[in-house]
């Protein structure tokens, strides 16, 4: 019998557990063709989460949970699933119910016909400000023409992945995460499948536009080099065009004399110059930092508990 395991990274999410539970087994008791795991990951939740989490754990044992010891984040409490689900496939998906449980037979249905990575693209993006869906299109828009693979528009985490492709993410450790770019550069046969978007049953999003930016400046800096080659080309550009203006300056004062003019200009050109320069050192510094955050080798999580028992150490091959 083939084992499907369902990852839900959870941050705070007491009110939607509930909600989203009997979703769940009402999608394991219809499909008892399959064995089933529910692969919980508590990203260091300050309400009621893990307590939720070892109730359901001892009425069901199809529910496994993993603590993490505080807040990594999203991508790393996944890292985390991918190390801990025993499947032989994987569906991601979030504990809000914004991603319908309904759609997991279609995605198991397309796996089973020899698919690695079947993923769930967004007709809508639900009840999103206007502003944050501009920003996420033109986020995508900057990292599809940068990057030298495709990075899929409108495509989220929500996804069904076999094992090849799970063993293959596992291998990935860089501490400095972009996992929606990961699936791309893994490769692996894909199939998409649309859906609506619902709301959240429960909860706010824990998202602000400062986290929000800091995660698109994170996709950037993890899969492009892009940033520094335009800084480059600026500078070029800009050391070509003083260039010349010098070489006019030289040849009007040698003509026409120097009579003393152009303060202005020079200061123009003098915040003009230092803002560029600026603008590079702080593209360099962005990937410095990350280089800086690999080098120190430290463990992209940690787990204090699994299942009811204390783990001390990481778990990963």
């Amino acid at each position: 019998m083939k084992k499907i395991s369902i990852l839900i990274p959870c941050f705070n999410e007491e009110k939607s557990l509930p909600f989203l539970y009997p979703e769940l087994v009402k999608l394991m008791d219809g499909n008892s063709q399959y064995e089933w795991e529910l692969m919980f990951v508590n990203d260091g939740s300050r309400d009621g989460t893990l307590e939720v989490l070892q109730q359901l754990r001892q009425k069901d044992q199809r529910v496994n949970y993993v603590d993490l010891s505080r807040n990594f984040g999203k991508e790393n409490a996944m890292l985390a699933g991918f190390d801990y689900v025993t499947g032989n496939c994987m569906v991601i998906i979030d504990a809000d119910l914004q991603h319908p449980p309904t759609l997991i037979p279609e995605m198991i249905k397309l796996w089973e016909q020899g698919y690695d990575d079947v993923y769930a693209k967004r007709k809508s993006r639900g009840k999103e400000s206007w502003l944050r869906k501009r920003l996420s299109l033109e986020f995508y828009k900057i990292l599809q023409r940068s990057s030298r693979f495709e990075v899929l528009k409108n495509v989220g985490d929500f996804r069904l992945l076999d094992r090849c492709c799970i063993n293959a993410l596992k291998q990935l450790r860089e501490s400095e995460r972009y996992t929606k770019g990961m699936y791309s550069w893994i490769g692996f046969k894909k199939k998409e499948i649309e859906f609506e978007q619902g709301d959240r049953v429960a909860g706010e999003s824990s998202w602000s536009y400062r986290q929000l930016f800091s995660f698109a400046i994170d996709g950037i800096t993890s899969f492009t080099t892009a940033p520094l080659r335009i800084s480059t080309i600026i500078g070029f550009i800009v050391s070509v065009c003083a260039f010349l203006y010098m070489i006019y300056v030289f040849f009007k004062a040698v003509l026409f004399g120097d009579p003393v003019q152009g303060y202005p200009t020079l200061v123009i050109l003098i915040l003009f110059l230092g803002g560029i320069q600026m603008l590079s050192l702080g593209i360099i510094g962005e990937y410095i930092g990350r280089i800086y955050n690999e080098t120190k080798n430290r463990p992209d999580y940690i787990v204090r508990e699994f299942n009811n028992q204390r783990v001390y150490q990481p778990l990963h091959d």
